[in-house]
This record gives structure tokens, sequence and C-alpha cells, in this order.
């Protein structure tokens, strides 16, 4: 059964290589990494890297891979776990079952960070990516390292920050402005939905509360999986403890 996996913002499929070892170490196969438009990938003329088109873009995709194999499990992390959400929206007979982080992000309450809150502000927004895109590289691979990427992937990273990325990354948090994220958890709590497990790294800055994800989670009739004292790059800090969590929910 094909494992789909997708990756968010600003980074590149490298943030995957230690857990697809991890899951290779433990038998899985047919793994396949996704790349979403403008996030180490190029962009399709006219692209205005909003949520529907990301949306689409992976209901495409999968759509690709389940013609032959049937339905998929997918892992989402960050953005990529926004575009998993939009496609459960859209179409969840395409997926056996669904993992992410940020479940947060779909919670009544949830307010964006301040990062994405600055992304979002016209002008500002600009003035931030256009420093992210300059930026020397070693202290770029520095800011991403401390963050807690591995230097890999901080080096992917800053080698895809380019203009693409950037136009990708103002579009995607303009079109998610709330109530955008709160609305399509309504959506999804009114959606059967295939068997899900909401991964909760517990010192994640970025994806609300842990409560806020396990509220979410009962309302997706979802699992939980608390990572206690990980944070955003969870895949990273730990990846045999996610493997261990991944095997076990495609197993059930």
């Amino acid at each position: 059964m094909p494992a789909i996996f997708v990756h968010g913002n600003p980074e590149t499929d490298a943030i995957w290589s230690e857990l697809v070892g991890e899951l290779a170490d433990r038998g899985a196969e047919g793994m396949v990494l996704l790349t979403p438009p403008g996030f180490g990938a190029g962009v399709p003329d006219g692209w205005g890297a909003t949520r529907s088109e990301y949306r689409d873009w992976l209901v495409r995709e999968v759509e690709s891979i389940a013609e032959s194999s049937g339905p998929v499990d997918i892992v989402g992390h960050d953005w990529g776990a926004g575009h998993v959400f939009g496609a459960l929206a859209l179409r969840p007979d395409l997926f056996r079952t669904w993992a992410t982080d940020c479940a947060g992000l779909l919670h009544p309450d949830y307010t964006w960070h301040d990062m994405a809150l600055a992304w979002q502000t016209p002008e500002v927004g600009e003035q931030v990516v256009e420093a992210m895109r300059s930026s020397e590289r070693s202290e770029g691979v520095a800011g991403w390292a401390a963050l807690g990427m591995s230097t890999q992937a901080a080096e992917a990273t800053h080698e895809a920050m380019d203009e693409n990325m950037a136009h990708c990354i103002l579009g995607l948090y303009r079109s998610a402005e709330q109530p955008a994220m709160r609305e399509l958890g309504d959506i999804l709590a009114g959606i059967r939905l295939p068997p899900g497990l909401v991964l909760v790294p517990t010192a994640d800055p970025y994806a609300g509360t842990p409560e806020m994800a396990a509220h979410t989670a009962a309302r997706l009739g979802a699992d939980t999986f608390q990572m206690g004292g990980l944070a955003h790059w969870w895949m990273m800090e730990d990846p045999a403890l996610a493997a261990n969590a991944l095997v076990a929910h495609w197993s059930s």
C-alpha cells in the first residue's frame, strides 16, 4: 500500500529522510514523497499558490497513484497537513488512512502564529520573505538548524528558498486567513473520514496547543499520539518514535 508524505513551508522533502529510513528498517515499502509546487518543485504558469490550488494539486497526485493501487496512506506535516485536510474534505475516498500534525489549526479558537501574521500582512510579508531569500547561506542554514531541522534539511531549505517559494509562502498564507481554517475544520467534522492519527508534538510553537489538537482529533474521529517534548520537526528529532507510531497506525 503506498504511503505518501507531503511536507510544508518553508522546507523540502529532505525533512523526511531520517523517518523514511526508519520506516524502511521496519519493512515499509512504496513510500512516495510529494513536493508541493514552490517548495522544492517548479510552479505552473499562473499559479496563485492558494489553499484550493494546493488541495487540487494533491488530489490530482493521489488520484494518479490510487488509480493503480487503490486508496493510499498519507502523512502530512505543517502545510502538508493543511493540504491533506483540504484533500480529505474533497475526496476522502482516495485515502485508506491519514496522519498529520498541526490539527490545532482547525480548532475554533486557533489564531495564526506571529510569522504567519507577518506573511499575511501586505508589504510586511514581502519584506520578510525577501529577507529570508537574501540571507547568506551560512546564516540561513544555521537559522533553520537552530529551529530544529537537520543540517541536510536546513541546507536543502536554504537552496530552495527562491522567488517561487517566496511567492508561494505569501499566496498560501494569505488564502488561509481566519476563519478559513476553522471553517475547514467544521467541514471535516461533518464528513465520515477514513481512520486518522493526529500527531501531537507537545513543544511545537506553531500549531496551537496540545489540547487544541486533541479536541480536533476527537471532532474528526481520529486517534492521537503524544510526542512529549518534541517540536515542529519531530520527524528529525525522533524519527524512530515517529516510525513506530505510523507503523502501528497503518497496521491497525
